[in-house]
């Protein structure tokens, strides 16, 4: 065989396997984002960054019919405010639950149309299913969502194009419960919590077991009072999104308790993949 046919396929191939790469990394790229390390130097307002002296609490994955409701109540009996991300399909499915999470204060904000991984580039699909995710939102509170994390914290090309044309603001988290699994304890989550969190950090927990361990949302659930207790020690207040600011968290932001290690940065990386 002459030496030229192989060099000639090679050629053939670079020249189809190029471009194809080029796109893949362009879909993918924007997912680094999910390390806090990167979000937290590049852009702090979408690792959630906020005032100094305040705590963003965010919940992820709801509604549910059987555990929303409790979490609601809770946080009336806390006196605390939240923001809810919730998924458009099972917005549809419980409007009463959204509606009543509006109802008592609490800002609805989205998740997605579905709980998926986006691995393969589909612009056209993002703008659709972000759109309709808002539109679920806002026929049943009537208001305008301005919030989206996207599910798993994977923000491709593709969602963050989809984000502005829905007129979201993406927005993933600083520190979160890993109270997805079937481990968690009210008192793992509230140590998960606290070895990432400072002031004017935001706090990603789930209101759900849908796309989690069965029933690990108790966890959750009971360790709400002590964190809550644990932010207005440290002297700060707890409320969604909307009353979080925009600012950096500054080195003067005062730590939590239960800390397990003092923390320079803010932002510091996350140990496992869900949200």
């Amino acid at each position: 065989m002459p030496a030229s046919v192989p060099r000639a396929a090679a050629r053939r191939a670079a020249a189809v396997g190029l471009p194809l790469a080029a796109a893949a990394l362009a879909h993918i790229g924007p997912a680094a984002t999910w390390l806090p390390v990167v979000r937290g130097r590049l852009s702090p307002r979408l690792a959630g960054a906020g005032h100094p002296r305040h705590v963003a609490l965010t919940f992820d994955d709801g509604p549910d019919p059987v555990s929303t409701p409790r979490f609601l109540d809770v946080l009336d009996g806390l006196g605390v405010r939240a923001t809810f991300f919730v998924l458009g399909d099972a917005a549809v499915r419980h409007p009463g639950v959204v509606r009543e999470t509006a109802r008592r204060g609490h800002e609805v904000a989205v998740h997605g149309w579905s709980h998926d991984r986006p691995w393969l580039p589909a612009p056209a699909r993002d703008v659709r299913a972000l759109r309709r995710a808002v539109e679920a939102v806002r026929d049943v509170t009537g208001l305008t969502p301005r919030w989206y994390r996207p599910p798993y914290g994977i923000l491709t090309s593709g969602r963050w194009a989809a984000a502005r044309a829905a007129g979201l603001r993406p927005v993933l988290w600083t520190a979160w419960g890993r109270d997805w699994t079937a481990a968690a304890t009210p008192a793992s989550v509230r140590a998960s919590v606290g070895a990432d969190l400072r002031g004017g950090g935001t706090v990603l927990l789930h209101d759900t077991d849908r796309t989690a361990a069965p029933g690990c949302w108790r966890a959750t659930l009971d360790a709400l009072p002590d964190l809550v207790a644990d932010w207005r020690a440290a002297g700060l207040t707890v409320g969604p999104l909307a009353e979080h600011g925009t600012a950096e968290v500054h080195a003067t932001a005062p730590r939590v308790p239960g800390r397990t290690a003092a923390v320079r940065d803010p932002l510091v990386p996350c140990r496992s993949w869900h949200a």
